[in-house]
This record gives C-alpha cells, sequence and structure tokens, in this order.
C-alpha cells in the first residue's frame, strides 16, 4: 500500500539525487521507482506506479512544494471565485505525459498487473483550499457550504477521471482513487459534498477499480454506493464485519502498518486473524489498512508476502 518509498534503501539512495517531484516528472525514474519492489520482493503479486496525487493540480495552475518533514505546502490556496475560475482543464497526454510513459515503461517489463491511481476530489480540495495537511479540515469545511464548492468539486472531478482513464489507456490493469481524507467527514457531508462527484468520476472510468479512504467505517455504504469494483478497508475495523456490511465488492485490506515496525509474532499473527477473518472468499486483495511507513523494516515486508502466500496457494 503505497508505492515504493522511504522504507527502501534503494529509493532513499535515489531521492539524495533527486527530489519527489523530479522523480514523478522524469518518466525513467518514475518506472525505475516503480520496479525497486518488484525487484527486492519476487514474491510482490502487483506493482503501482510512482507518482504522487497533486501532480494533477500543477497543469491546472497549483504551486506545489514539498516541504522536508512537512509534506505538501499549496503556494496559492484556492479561497475565492477567482481562484476557482483560474483552474484550468486538464489535458493528461499533454500535462501529465511523464505519468503516463513511465506506465508504458513498466508495462514492457512487468508480468504481474500494474495499478494506477488519483486523489479524489475531495482529498484535492482539502490540500488546495488548506495550503497543505490539516488537522481539522475547518477551511475545506466553510467552504462547501458556499456556491464555490460545486465548481471547485466539478473541475476536479472532471480532471481525475480524464487521468484515470489516460492511465488505464497507457496500460494500467487497474486504477484506484485515494480519498485519504475523507473519513474526517460525517456520513451527511459526504452524501451531499463529496458523493456526487466521486460517483462522477466511477461512471465515467473505462477499467476496474478501487476506492480508498481511512478512518472511513462510518461511510463504507456511502463509498461503495459511489463506487469502485473494490472498497479499500483501514485497520480500524475488523475486515469481515466491512465486508459482511459491504457485500458483493471485491475488499483490499486491512493490516495495520504499525504492526510492521514490531516484532514478527504479533505481526504475523495479525496477518493470519486477516485471512482467517476472509475464509478465502474471492475478491480479497491483502494489503496494509494505509501507506507503509518510512521506519519499516524490510524483513518484516518479505514475512508478510511470504506468509501470505504460504496461507492462500491454492
Amino acid at each position: 500500500m503505497r508505492q515504493a518509498g522511504r522504507y527502501m534503501a534503494e529509493y532513499r539512495e535515489l531521492r539524495k539525487k533527486h527530489t519527489i517531484l523530479e522523480i514523478c516528472k522524469t518518466a525513467e525514474l518514475a518506472a525505475q521507482v516503480t520496479l525497486q519492489p518488484i525487484a527486492r520482493f519476487p514474491g510482490l503479486d502487483a506493482a503501482i506506479i510512482f507518482s504522487d496525487i497533486l501532480l494533477l493540480t500543477e497543469p491546472m495552475g497549483i504551486q506545489v512544494e514539498f516541504v522536508k518533514g512537512e509534506g505538501p505546502s499549496i503556494g496559492n490556496p484556492v479561497a475565492t471565485e477567482e481562484d476557482v475560475g483560474a483552474l484550468r482543464p486538464l489535458f493528461p497526454e499533454r500535462d501529465l505525459r511523464p505519468v503516463l510513459e513511465a506506465i508504458r515503461i513498466v508495462k514492457r517489463e512487468l508480468r504481474i498487473p500494474l495499478i494506477g491511481f488519483a486523489g479524489a476530489p475531495f482529498t484535492l480540495a482539502s490540500y488546495m483550499v488548506e495550503g497543505g495537511p490539516s488537522k481539522d479540515y475547518a477551511r475545506t469545511r466553510a467552504l462547501m457550504t458556499t456556491p464555490l464548492w460545486p465548481k471547485l468539486m466539478g473541475k476536479l472531478a472532471e480532471a481525475v477521471a480524464a487521468h484515470l482513464n489516460a492511465q488505464l489507456s497507457a496500460g494500467a490493469d487497474l486504477v484506484q482513487l485515494f480519498d485519504s481524507w475523507v473519513g474526517n467527514l460525517s456520513a451527511a457531508e459526504y452524501r451531499e459534498h463529496v458523493m456526487p462527484y466521486s460517483s462522477r468520476i466511477f461512471a465515467a472510468l473505462k477499467g476496474p477499480s478501487i476506492h480508498f479512504g481511512t478512518q472511513t467505517a462510518h461511510l463504507l455504504e456511502l463509498m461503495r454506493d459511489a463506487g469502485g469494483t473494490g472498497i479499500g478497508v483501514d485497520h480500524r475495523i475488523p475486515i469481515d464485519t466491512a465486508w459482511g456490511r459491504l457485500g458483493d465488492v471485491a475488499v483490499q485490506g486491512n493490516l495495520d502498518p504499525n504492526l510492521l515496525l514490531g516484532s514478527r509474532e504479533p505481526l504475523l499473527a495479525a496477518v493470519d486473524d486477516i485471512l482467517a477473518r476472509v475464509k478465502g472468499r474471492p475478491g480479497h486483495l491483502f494489503n496494509l489498512g494505509h501507506g507503509i511507513l518510512p521506519e519499516t523494516p524490510i524483513e518484516n515486508v518479505e514475512a508478510v508476502i511470504e506468509r501470505v502466500h504460504a496461507r492462500t496457494t491454492r
């Protein structure tokens, strides 16, 4: 869960020479990073293209910078009608060609599926409005109640759908929509202010998809209804409980990433517990509940992969 990165020495070496945005915008480097975990862990069943959800916002007119230790920073936050009106339409083959070319390069090397992805409109909007990461999303929630919100979300939904379909056309086998921060909303807020735009994206997709969020136990049925071939489930809810509520969809999840930092016995016990709850039901994509953490020991990643394969081989 989450592409190769800070937990891998190979990636850290590359980052000594290049910024995140330089890697994302150089197809050969993005392809190299995508393939790093596949070379390191031959047992992996899929790869995910190396990119960043905010890459999509730059050609729309947003100034993005990654500040060490703080994460993404937006130089021109969206606050007014003029700001929303100034956002430009996205043309992926022109504006995000390095991402698409990286997919084409990787597909020539891979013998396993490749996942593409993009940020969902709410998560993108939260960065664009707040100016960066936020704890309470106060500005975003305030904007939700104004006539500006549908205009902003409509533009983002159109851009995201175009980007995901371009990735599918370039060779991605499926795509994931990351609505990472939507769990901070109430069900009522999600239903009125977010769901229509996510639904618009899934309705436009021309291939299989995963709909992902964190802290979304109260939103699972709404997210399912918004769309997605599969629904990502985080570690805060038992996977069998979540799947019982979701019904006939694929489910991705849901190992707690923090367990990878500790000792082997409780880690593998948690893996076994997830597999026992799933009971071999078709449609389970074993994964973490959120992104792998930078401090994660390589040996623990390897142990999880080996355990899942040992317990699920048919």
